[in-house]
């Protein structure tokens, strides 16, 4: 493996933070839009936080939720992070007033009409989405920028519902968006170059670290997520212990494997009483109402302190669903299994033009899923193992499964002995 300098990793890292901001085809004397407010749809953890890069950045916001009672506990959950954030010393006092001064809270979308800038962040349903651009291009006035904040789903489907669909782009924010730096702007079929523009530009104002994708299911960073989660729960299919996973992962760089991440985030997350997924360990789990952190039990079991603890609970659920005897790997093993898929699909989004460059993709992975610097990201990893070590391993699990066979740009890479920071296939193409 070749291991690069701490000075190398910190110029790579910092070029590709620089790039990401460059679009090249965007003209470079492209009008922006005014943006003097923003509306939000949906005063939830994801709402609210997203509405508070705002309200910080001095820009007013109405926000929009469908009960009094809703709206209430959102913008009080607003305000407690601010307060905290004020009794750290971060900035003064009075200014949390000034900041909750900025929220407008209602109760109709109506309300919206006026706002230069709407962004929905509503759960993950695609009717409910469509339901919501609907309504929002009757409601809205002529030049808004109407954004969802969708981690997963066709922006194109949800453009579709309006009949403006040059003003719809994603603006994917991070879960808590209130903290996390990675904005990832995402250019659909029909998105005007102003609104492009604008979005950049606007990242820049609310201390965002922007990407620009395109569409495609889970964008760039989920994307590349799903494929670690699924190589995951083979593993677990197979008798391997979460928490062995877990380590190999946080061993790696990780501060979360992909088990304590489901745990935190909640295993019931897409799971209703009942039903039957592609994953029944989690069925069972969520079923026995071990559906993670906030019920003290998951994968893992908790302390008071929320301590993780291996939970023999889980290993006999494993057992019982698998009928796999339980399993050991190294965490060498362990860790190409799950991160040179990554790596692998993060080529295949590079094939689909759906990034504008490799170092993108590690500027995405860097800011918003928690990817060790000392690593500088899935392609600049790549490089470091070498592309004919992924192609190896992919090889390997292509057999089994056709949905990780290596990519074409992989199997041309490891024949040359290219590098994978180095491809270049023509930029974001939508």
């Amino acid at each position: 493996m070749n291991h690069p300098s701490d000075e190398e990793i910190g110029a790579y890292i910092g070029a590709a933070g620089k790039a990401a901001w460059t679009v090249p085809d965007l003209p470079e004397d492209t009008p922006l839009r005014e943006i003097k407010s923003v509306g939000i749809i949906g005063a939830g953890t994801m709402g609210g936080g997203i509405a508070m890069n705002f309200a910080t950045a001095g820009i007013p916001v109405t926000i929009v939720e469908t009960t009094q009672e809703a709206l209430d506990r959102g913008l009080k959950v607003v305000r407690g992070n601010y307060q905290r954030s004020a009794d750290k010393g971060r900035f003064p006092q009075e200014e949390v007033e000034a900041r909750m001064d900025r929220f407008d809270g209602q109760l109709e979308l109506s309300a919206l009409a006026e706002c230069d800038l709407v962004i929905e962040a509503v759960f993950e349903n695609m009717e409910l989405k469509r339901k919501i651009f609907t309504e929002l291009d009757r409601v809205m006035k002529k030049g808004a920028i109407l954004a969802t904040n969708t981690s997963a789903l066709d922006i194109n489907e949800i453009a579709a519902m309006t009949r403006r669909p040059e003003d719809v782009i994603g603006l994917h924010f991070f879960s808590p968006a209130n903290v996390m730096k990675l904005l990832e702007i995402v250019r659909a079929a029909h998105t005007a170059d102003d609104v492009v523009a604008t979005s950049m530009d606007l990242a820049q104002k609310i201390n965002k670290i922007a990407a620009l994708v395109g569409v495609c299911p889970g964008f760039v960073g989920n994307r590349i997520l799903f494929a670690r989660q699924k190589q995951a729960n083979k593993l677990l299919a197979q008798g391997l212990m979460p928490w062995d996973m877990d380590a190999a992962l946080n061993t790696f760089g990780f501060k979360m494997g992909p088990f304590q991440m489901s745990d935190l985030a909640g295993l019931d997350i897409g799971w209703s009483k009942g039903a039957t997924t592609e994953n029944p360990i989690r069925d069972m789990l969520c079923e026995m109402d071990r559906r993670g952190q906030k019920t003290k039990a998951g994968f893992y079991d908790y302390d008071e302190s929320r301590n993780a603890i291996p939970s023999d609970v889980t290993a006999g659920i494993i057992k019982n669903v698998t009928g796999a005897e339980p399993k050991e790997m190294s965490q060498d093993e362990i860790i190409e299994i799950c991160i040179y898929p990554m790596i692998n699909e993060a080529v295949k989004i590079l094939e689909e033009n759906k990034a504008q460059r490799p170092s993108d993709i590690d500027v995405v992975w860097l800011n918003g899923y928690g990817w060790p610097a000392d690593k500088g990201g899935p392609m600049f990893y790549g490089d470091m193992v070498g592309a004919q070590a992924v192609l190896d391993v992919m090889e390997r699990l292509g057999e089994h499964d056709p949905e990780f066979a290596p990519a074409d740009l992989l199997r041309d890479l490891a024949a040359r002995g290219g590098k994978f920071t180095e491809i270049d296939t023509g930029g974001l193409k939508v």
